[in-house]
């Protein structure tokens, strides 16, 4: 197909703004999908995404719409619309020429959708801004037009309403798609113009078929048994499928230069496939795109099956999702209370959820999960320079010459009158405010930076609390910065507990202290002998907590007597208690570590 009919785009949105019902009508109005077939939500196939209502993984799919006696084929690549998900918006504006900028007429400009339409800036995409739902009885339609022409500074009339839930405006929208948004173009010179160069944007794993990679085909063309290879990995393949999404794959002879499909690799390993990787022809092979950097983690948390016999399991299902998501890492590691289990990478702590949640659903895997951890880089006093991300790992105070930890640049947007609270937050986490703007609807945007590890220290849900639901936040990875902070280790009877060892602020030290104390000694169940809880940071005991033994009445055999055996019995016990004190471990059981490393609400 000429590249002059194409039209290659996405949608930029907030969470919940009706980006997939929009992209429903878009479907219908086109005829792709047959109305009986119509479901809410096609392009959210995953069980998890129809049930919370967000999309978590891309479906790209094309459609044919005539416009002046011409037919255009459009490519539409949905994109997440959360805030862990920003790599996944990411590839898809590198592999499209023009975007819809989608606002929610009863919300207004959310934080998330200013830092994707940022994004959507550098890459020079063509923006076409839409106010859709006006159809609800609380829409606000031209003061959210207003909102969106001082944010892009264009006039209001050069914004498009559309409901996707009735289908009004959404023709006149496919329009403007078609006008607006450029054919693509390839960028490679002379003869070269005709090698082939396909963006990868996104990968999927099968059993059956391997790594499927969802590519953007820049220039050139693609067959099926055409010899392949990856132009950063320089693993070699041969096309044993090429495809379409129409929504469903549909395998084709051939795609050619501006197309968007799917290539079946038969790989079945790990580490080859990667997002932002070129992939060429073996024989005569073109320069390899400028790729995206692979995704870092920033999360860490550590994973243990509920029963020690499903350690191969969960390894085995592991390594199936990361075949799916390279932005998800694991490494074995081993815990003494928890036994074997693996250190996991995620993008954030939504990121988190939706892998253990799919591991529990699609593997039927009863896990323990600990408490979410973040990255620091430590520089010790002998000059050598190390990344930990696990707090049992934390160095001792003595051994460090200087701390670095991630920092966040911060956009959040809310209501006038809930900025007082919400400045609040702000000094207890430590945020440092930029600077600050107010919208015609009288809602303040905010932009602040702040350290990675008070963004996870439940500042999501007190500002949700403080805003009363209203506030939107968003956050973009800043830069590493000095940190003032130490390692908090529990002592049971003593011993210090691995699984129990944190990072904290130095300035919480005794706040967080006595919370943790006060949280084990709850749980805790009584031994025989008296136990002693302690927190201990900066080489020094800072909480501590005792727990009275059980007691047994030792005389209780004995009807009178004489008053001098019973004392005798009694000292007996207290020496026993004593011995055992001195020679006994706590047995933690494992109901204790899950309720220690649940998060607290308040």
């Amino acid at each position: 197909m000429n590249p002059k009919y194409i039209r290659n785009f996405s949608i930029i949105a907030h969470i919940d703004h009706g980006k997939s019902t929009l992209a429903d009508r878009m479907l219908e109005i086109t005829h792709t999908i047959e109305k009986r077939k119509m479901m809410d939500q096609v392009l959210d196939n995953m069980e998890l995404e129809r049930e919370k209502g967000i999309t978590i993984k891309m479906r790209p799919v094309r459609m044919f719409f005539e416009h002046k006696s011409e037919k255009y084929l459009l490519n539409l690549i949905d994109t997440p619309g959360h805030i862990d998900f920003s790599y996944e918006v990411s590839r898809a504006l590198k592999a499209v020429e023009g975007c819809l900028l989608l606002v929610d007429a009863t919300q207004g400009i959310q934080a998330q959708t200013l830092t994707v339409l940022e994004a959507a800036k550098k890459t020079n995409l063509k923006i076409i801004p839409v106010v859709t739902k006006i159809d609800s009885p609380i829409a606000r339609i031209e003061d959210i037009k207003s909102e969106i022409s001082n944010v892009l500074k264009i006039n209001e009339d050069e914004i498009i309403e559309v409901s996707g839930k009735t289908g009004v405006g959404v023709q006149k929208l496919l329009e403007e798609i078609i006008e607006k948004i450029p054919a693509p173009k390839n960028l490679l010179i002379g003869e070269d113009t005709k090698k082939l160069q396909a963006l990868v944007f996104d990968f999927q794993f099968t059993n059956h078929k391997g790594v499927i990679v969802f590519i953007r085909v820049m220039s050139g063309e693609v067959k099926k048994g055409d010899k392949l290879m990856f132009s950063v990995s320089k693993e070699q393949f041969e096309a044993l499928e090429v495809g379409i999404f129409a929504p469903e794959e549909v395998s084709v002879e051939k795609l050619t230069e501006g197309q968007i499909g799917y290539i079946v690799t038969g790989i079945k390993q790990p580490g080859i496939a990667s997002v932002g990787d070129t992939i060429v022809s073996t024989k005569n092979p073109a320069e390899g795109l400028s790729g995206y950097v692979e995704p870092k983690p920033v999360v860490w948390a550590s994973v243990f099956p509920s029963d020690a016999d499903d350690f191969k399991n969960l390894e085995l299902a592991l390594k199936k999702l990361r075949l799916s998501d390279s932005a998800f890492t694991f490494e074995e590691e081993s815990s003494g209370s928890l036994g074997r289990g693996f250190r996991c990478g995620f993008l954030g702590l939504l990121h988190l959820e939706i892998i253990t949640e799919r591991l529990k659903r699609e593997f039927n895997l009863n896990l323990i999960i600990a408490t979410p951890s973040i990255t620091y880089e430590i520089v010790f006093k002998t000059g050598k320079k190390e990344t930990i991300y696990s707090p049992s790992l934390f160095p001792d105070e003595h051994l460090i010459e200087s701390i670095r930890e991630p920092w966040v640049k911060v956009t959040i947007i809310a209501p006038e009158k809930y900025t007082g609270p919400v400045y609040q937050l702000f000094y207890e986490h430590e945020a440092e405010l930029h600077d600050s703007e107010t919208f015609t609807d009288g809602r303040n945007s905010m932009t602040l930076s702040m350290p990675l590890r008070e963004l996870m220290r439940n500042f999501f849900d007190e500002l949700k609390s403080v805003s009363s639901g209203f506030a939107s936040l968003s956050y973009e990875f800043e830069g590493l910065r000095d940190a003032d902070v130490c390692r908090m280790d529990i002592l049971v009877a003593d011993e210090p507990v691995v699984a129990f060892a944190s990072v904290i602020a130095k300035r919480r030290v005794e706040e967080d202290a006595n919370k943790a104390v006060d949280k084990l000694h709850a749980v805790l169940p009584r031994q025989m002998f008296a136990t002693k809880i302690q927190a201990k940071a900066m080489g020094r005991i800072i909480a501590s907590r005792s727990i009275s033994a059980l007691k047994k009445d030792v005389t209780q055999h004995m009807y009178g007597g004489d008053i001098t055996r019973k004392m005798k019995l009694r000292e007996k016990q207290k020496k026993g208690k004593k011995k055992m004190k001195d020679r006994g471990t706590v047995n933690i059981p494992q109901d204790v570590f899950l309720k220690m490393m649940k998060r607290d609400s308040n």
